[in-house]
């Protein structure tokens, strides 16, 4: 008897919760003259943060890269945001002395932190599409920094 009532009580409690939520949307206001469009969503598979400060300058860029290409030894002063919308690309990070490859695909995100150094090399037969978010790009600086070689990556 009293698992009985304690299941009609709980029951009454998600249907009220229900109910509640049906009159909060019914009160939501619909957007008018807004039009948006979904260029791209990826799960996050690094660790990592980049903090984010009133006043910052922050930049976007969508990145293509053909087959076999790459983007040069490079570090970001403020970070890089990642999704990978199509395609599939290997980053090669100087650690120390030594060389670490972590590969993504289509549907996945990655952070890059800032002054990280590294090398994206296309080694899939499709070119790769990327949605980059630069946060705390200095200002009148690039989001981009080309560096050396470290020398970590034999043949990178």
């Amino acid at each position: 008897m009293k698992r009985k009532l304690t299941k009609m009580i709980l029951g009454m409690a998600v249907a009220l919760l229900l109910a509640g939520a049906a009159v909060f949307k019914a009160r939501a206001t619909p957007p008018a003259g807004l039009v948006n469009l979904p260029l791209a969503l990826g799960t996050n598979v690094s660790e990592g943060t980049i903090p984010l400060q009133l006043g910052t300058n922050v930049a976007m860029a969508q990145i293509t890269v053909a087959p076999g290409g790459s983007s040069g030894w490079h570090s970001h002063p403020g970070g890089a945001i990642i999704i990978v919308k199509e395609g599939s690309l290997t980053v090669f990070e100087s650690v120390g002395n030594r060389c670490e490859a972590k590969t993504y695909g289509a549907g996945q995100a990655f952070v890059e932190r800032p002054g990280e150094v590294d090398q994206v090399i296309n080694t899939g037969a499709v070119p790769y599409v990327l949605f980059v978010t630069f946060p705390r790009v200095p200002q009148g600086t690039s989001a981009r920094i080309d560096e050396v070689n470290p020398g970590t990556c034999q043949g990178v």
